[in-house]
C-alpha cells in the first residue's frame, strides 16, 4: 500500500472522527436499531387482551378460563354483562377478542355438546389469525383434558385415545423466538444501508466544500482515491458487524453455529454490493441531501422484498423476479443459515456466488462513473 493512499485513509478517519454525527451514525444507530427490531419488531403475539363473558359462572365454566389464563397468548382484562360491551370495547380498541360462554355450558358439557363462541377483531390480520389458530388449540386441548377426566371416572381411559397423534419437532429455533429471525436480518441491514449511506455522504460533502477539486490536481490516482475514501467505511461496517454479532449473541441469545471466517467474509461480498451503491450515489448527487434521498430510493425495495420482514415465496411471481435482484435478499438467506443453522459453504453456494457477482458487478459500474466523473 503506498504512501498516497495510506494518507486519504488516514484523512477520511479524521473527518470521521471530527464529526460526531457520523460517528453516532456508525457507533450507535446499529444498536439503537438492534434493540429496536430485537424487542418491537417480533411476530410472537404474546397477551392479547381479551374480554370474558361468562354467563354459565359455573366451575366448568372457571375451567376453561382458566387454561386460556394459562396460555401466554391472552389476558383477559375485562369482565362482560353484556354483547353490547363487547362491541364498545372493540371499537375502542382496549381488547382484541371476546369469549363467550353461554348459560348452558355446564350442562352441555356433561352431554359432550357444549360450544363457546370467539369474537376476534380482524382489524390487524396477523393477530387476528394468530389468536383464531390459538383458541382453537386451546379449545382441543381442553376438550381433550375434558374428556380423559370423564374416561377415567368410568373406567375406559383408553377410549379417548386419538386415532392420529402428531408429534411436532422444531429445529434451530425450538422456541419459534422471533429474534432469532430478526437479529441476524439486521447485521445484513446495517450494513447495506450505513455504510452506503455513509460512502455517498462522505464523497458529497468533499465536493460541496470544494475539497474534491484539491485532491483532484494532487498526484493522487483516481483509483486512489476511491480505495480510499472506500476503506474506512468497509473497515467500520465489519466493526458494527461484529458489534450486532456479539449484541444478538450475548443479550438476545441468538445462537452463531457458523463458521465466523465464513460469515465476515460473506458479509464483505455484501458489502460490495453496498458501498458501490454508496459509489453511484455519489455520481449523480450534489448535495448530501441528494444522495440520502438517492441511497433511500433503493432502500424500500430492499426492505420489502429481500426477505427480512416478509417471506418470499408469499409474494406475487414478478415480485420475486424482482426480488432476485436485490443483494441483501441473497445475504439474508446466507447469514440466517450461518447463524441458526450452522451450514457449510456448499450448502448456500449459489448465494454465494449470486451475491459476488453482484458486488463485481455494482462495486465496478460505479467505480468506473466514478472516476470518470473525477476525470
Amino acid at each position: 500500500m503506498n504512501s498516497r493512499l495510506i494518507s486519504i485513509i488516514r484523512k477520511e478517519f479524521i473527518q470521521i472522527f471530527r464529526d460526531p454525527r457520523t460517528l453516532a451514525l456508525i457507533l450507535v444507530m446499529p444498536i439503537v436499531q438492534l434493540f429496536l427490531l430485537g424487542y418491537a419488531a417480533t411476530t410472537d403475539v404474546k397477551n392479547v387482551p381479551i374480554a370474558v363473558w361468562d354467563q354459565s359462572r359455573t366451575p366448568e365454566s372457571r375451567a376453561l378460563l382458566d387454561a386460556f389464563r394459562s396460555a401466554d397468548y391472552f389476558k383477559i382484562d375485562y369482565e362482560l354483562r353484556s354483547e353490547q360491551d363487547i362491541q364498545t370495547l372493540i371499537e375502542s380498541g382496549k381488547i382484541r377478542a371476546a369469549l363467550i360462554i353461554p348459560p348452558d355450558y355446564s350442562r352441555k358439557l356433561l352431554e359432550n355438546n357444549a360450544q363457546v363462541s370467539m369474537i376476534l377483531d380482524g382489524s390487524d390480520a396477523s393477530v387476528g389469525s394468530t389468536a383464531l389458530s390459538t383458541a382453537n388449540l386451546i379449545g382441543q386441548s381442553f376438550s381433550i383434558k375434558v374428556l380423559t377426566e370423564q374416561a377415567a371416572r368410568q373406567g375406559r381411559a383408553s377410549a379417548v385415545q386419538q386415532p392420529i397423534q402428531v408429534r411436532t419437532r422444531v429445529w434451530y429455533n425450538p422456541d419459534l423466538v422471533s429474534a432469532y429471525f430478526m437479529i441476524p436480518g439486521m447485521i445484513g441491514m446495517i450494513l447495506y444501508f450505513i455504510t452506503a449511506l455513509l460512502t455517498a455522504a462522505a464523497i458529497v460533502r468533499e465536493r460541496e466544500r470544494g475539497t474534491i477539486e484539491q485532491l483532484i490536481v494532487t498526484p493522487i490516482r483516481s483509483w486512489e482515491l476511491v480505495i480510499g475514501k472506500v476503506v474506512p467505511y468497509v473497515l467500520l461496517g465489519f466493526f458494527d458487524t461484529m458489534e450486532v454479532l456479539l449484541i444478538g449473541h450475548f443479550w438476545f441469545k441468538v445462537p452463531i453455529r457458523g463458521d465466523l471466517g465464513l460469515i465476515i467474509g460473506t458479509s464483505g461480498l455484501l458489502l460490495l454490493s453496498s458501498l458501490g451503491i454508496g459509489l453511484f450515489a455519489s455520481t449523480v448527487a450534489n448535495t448530501q441531501q441528494e444522495a440520502f434521498l438517492t441511497v433511500m430510493f433503493t432502500m424500500l425495495p430492499s426492505i420489502f422484498l429481500s426477505g427480512f420482514f416478509f417471506p418470499l415465496d408469499a409474494m406475487p411471481k414478478f415480485l420475486q423476479i424482482v426480488a432476485g435482484i436485490i443483494p441483501l435478499r441473497y445475504f439474508l438467506v446466507i447469514i440466517r443459515a450461518l447463524l441458526l443453522k450452522g451450514v457449510g459453504a456448499a450448502a448456500i453456494k449459489n448465494e454465494i456466488i449470486a451475491l459476488a457477482i453482484f458486488g463485481v458487478v455494482i462495486m465496478g459500474a460505479a467505480a468506473l462513473r466514478f472516476r470518470k466523473r473525477l476525470d
